[in-house]
């Protein structure tokens, strides 16, 4: 297990940790889910409460370690397995600090939840774009349309505009800090870049296939645009 595995399963151990010292001060019926105000409104009882998120962060942390041991294209992580680790990472750094976040909450100290949760969702936004850059075909991490996993080139086409969009979305998303309205904006460029990689593939797509009857085109008339040799 490299050395960013270890300091994620480090942070999964510490929600554990931090469970088991928190369970006696929380109340019995906890805070668990919050609206778009930042207000609470959802209430779980306090073992789900405590709990649910150190076992979260476990069962996320096995998938990542898993999923390129499933892949069929495995040999294709090695080019961006640091990305790969490093994001995995963030994941659970940020459910660790989201579940920190829950707890103070819980133990009576008010705050507005939306604007410390914007800044490090920005950072985990903008290092997904980062990831989606260096990603090379596989079967469960990136833009996975019918013509991303056609073809190599318009996999990274495809992810290295949407690896952009990501990243400037991330930043909106960290300015929700001090603008709550960008983080909303930063949701919707989001969604709308879902929909867009499906219909940029699929032109990229297109335009592969139509490239090289065009260049065969081109060199037909050029042959045919040249003088006949005379004999």
């Amino acid at each position: 297990m490299g050395a960013i595995r270890i300091f994620a399963f480090g942070f999964v151990i510490l929600a554990f940790l931090t469970a088991a010292y928190a369970y006696p001060h929380m109340p019995e019926k906890m805070a668990s889910h919050w609206g778009i105000s930042g207000e609470a409104d959802g209430y779980s009882a306090k073992d789900f409460g405590v709990f649910f998120m150190p076992l979260l962060a476990l069962a996320i942390f096995g998938i990542f370690i898993i999923l390129p041991e499933l892949d069929p294209l495995k040999r294709n992580y090695s080019p961006f397995i640091r990305e790969y680790d490093t994001f995995a990472a963030l994941m659970i750094i940020f459910l660790y600090y989201l579940y920190v976040l829950t707890l103070i909450y819980n133990l009576g100290v008010a705050f507005e939840l939306t604007r410390f949760i914007a800044p490090a969702l920005g950072i985990i936004i903008f290092y997904m774009g980062v990831l989606l850059k260096k990603a090379k075909q596989n079967w469960f991490i990136g833009i996975r349309t019918p013509w991303t996993l056609s073809s190599e080139r318009v996999w990274d086409r495809t992810h290295k505009v949407l690896g952009g969009i990501f990243q400037a979305a991330g930043v909106l998303a960290f300015i929700g800090v001090a603008v709550p309205a960008a983080l909303m904006v930063s949701v919707a460029v989001l969604i709308g870049a879902a929909v867009f990689s499906f219909i940029y593939s699929y032109m990229e797509f297109c335009n592969e296939k139509t490239a090289p009857a065009e260049r065969i085109g081109r060199k037909a008339q050029k042959r045919a645009s040249k003088p006949a040799k005379g004999g």
